[in-house]
This record gives structure tokens, C-alpha cells and sequence, in this order.
């Protein structure tokens, strides 16, 4: 709104060039409107009744936006194979999940993957706002749980491997040499090809999204749960942050690969 549009006027002319069937007879115009667009631009005054209207509900947004939920001693960032922000949602990733399945009398969740581009902010050290994570997370994803093989789950490995990309993992721990293959554990395992496994991750990823294209081979179940609504839950549920620590992914002698 604060950057003018230029005034245009333009021309609509309509023309009804209809065939009826058998008799291919043409329609002639009827009319033809000349009309002028308004630009909008913020030089326009307020309507101060609009104003009126939205006063308290603008009043209420900003109050619930910039309401306190937590706090943390550190800045937590996606930056770094294992960033503490990335790993932090992962984990509440995977935490939501497995509570969806147990309240459903399902599996259990063994890992989540989610990717780094869909991280788009920071949260600064001090306390955590609503609105800190509408920034974090603006996109109205879900998060979905994929079953698949050990041997489909190759896939994901080999996806780390190519890309030595930072997407955050959690229950996973991914270690390459030199975009060489080291070590695929989850749940501090080695991946059994035969065995079956659930992975929670984000719907866009899971069709394929990122170039993730292994999801596909695997079958999608849907929580109903959108990814923005469970961080609110899981950083309103305790006072003070503390982000993980632990080492996930090892790309030693990394070839020159980009990370977000």
C-alpha cells in the first residue's frame, strides 16, 4: 500500500462471436463499457467509521501477537548442519506426532524430518512471543506421518548424502566423508530394510516437496495437525527454552555444498 500504482484507463470491449449449432449464425456486440481504474495508493484518506470498526479487533491482534510464551538464554538459529532452532523443531515435530499416534491407538513415530527453507526467522535471546513463531513458521503446513521400508528409507539417506543439505532431523543420525556413506542409524540403530518405520514430517515435503522426492514411495497418513499450532504448544508449555545439543548430521570433508 505505500507505493503508488499508476493511474491507467483502459478499454474492455467485449465481443460475442457465437456459432449456434446448424446455423453457425454470429452474434453481433451488444456493448461495449469504457471504464476507469482508481489507483490505490496510501495518499488515500482513512475511512475514520473503517477505523472505528477494526480498532478492537486491531487492539486484540497486537496484544495476542506480542504475548509473552517463553524464554530463552541463547539466539536460536537454523544456521549449521546441526542448528539448535532446527533441531529444536524437529523435535517437537516428532514429539507431535507420536502423540497423535498414541492418543490413536497407532504406531510408534521412530523420526522426523523437516527442511530448513521452511524456517524463515530466528528467535532472538530473551522472551519468546506469539508472533516470534508466525515468523519462524508462516506457512500453513500439517504434519503428516509417512510409513515406509527400511529399503524405501534408503532414499532418504541418499538424499543427505547428494545434498549434504542441513534439513533438520530428529531420532535420525546421518554421517557422510566426503559425500562418501558412513552411518544411517534411527532410534540409534542401524536401518533394517525389511523392518517398517514411521516418519513424521510436513506435508509439502512429503509429495515430494524440496526435491525430497523418497516420501513418495511411502504411504502418507494425514494427523490433521497444522505444524505453526503444535510449536505454539510445545514453546508455550515450558518457561524457558532449552535447545538440543546433540549432533544429528556429520558431513566430514563436506564437498562444496550450499546450506541455508
Amino acid at each position: 500500500m505505500g507505493t503508488s500504482v499508476m493511474k491507467l484507463k483502459f478499454s474492455l470491449a467485449v465481443l460475442a462471436l457465437l456459432v449456434i449449432s446448424g446455423c453457425r449464425t454470429v452474434r453481433p456486440v451488444t456493448a461495449v463499457h469504457i471504464q476507469e481504474n482508481i489507483s490505490i495508493n496510501a495518499n488515500l484518506p482513512e475511512d475514520p467509521e473503517f477505523v472505528k470498526v477494526i480498532a478492537p479487533y486491531k487492539k486484540e491482534l497486537e496484544s495476542k501477537m506480542n504475548t509473552k510464551i517463553s524464554y530463552t538464554s541463547v539466539d536460536l538459529t537454523k544456521q549449521g548442519d546441526n542448528s539448535n532452532l532446527g533441531n529444536l523443531l524437529a523435535d517437537f515435530t516428532l514429539q507431535g506426532a507420536e502423540e497423535w499416534a498414541k492418543k490413536n491407538g497407532k504406531y510408534s513415530v521412530d523420526a522426523a524430518v523437516i527442511n530448513v527453507g521452511g524456517i524463515r526467522s530466528m528467535i532472538g535471546k530473551g522472551d519468546i512471543l506469539t508472533r516470534h513463531i508466525y515468523e519462524v513458521m508462516p506457512f500453513e503446513n500439517e504434519i503428516v506421518i509417512v510409513k515406509m521400508s527400511g529399503k524405501q528409507l534408503q532414499g532418504l539417506y541418499d538424499y543427505y548424502i547428494a545434498t549434504q543439505k542441513n534439513n533438520p532431523v530428529a531420532g535420525l543420525r546421518i554421517e557422510t566423508d566426503a559425500g562418501k556413506p558412513v552411518k544411517f542409524q534411527i532410534g540409534g540403530k542401524p536401518v533394517v530394510p525389511n523392518q517398517k518405520y514411521y516418519i513424521a514430517t510436513s506435508d509439502y515435503l512429503s509429495t515430494g516437496g524440496d526435491q525430497m522426492d523418497f516420501f513418495k514411495s511411502g504411504e502418507i497418513i494425514s494427523t490433521g495437525i497444522k505444524m505453526r499450532d503444535l510449536f505454539l504448544e510445545k514453546f508455550a508449555a515450558v518457561p524457558q527454552i532449552h535447545a538440543p545439543t546433540d549432533i544429528r548430521l556429520i558431513f566430514k570433508n563436506k564437498p562444496n555444498k550450499s546450506n541455508e
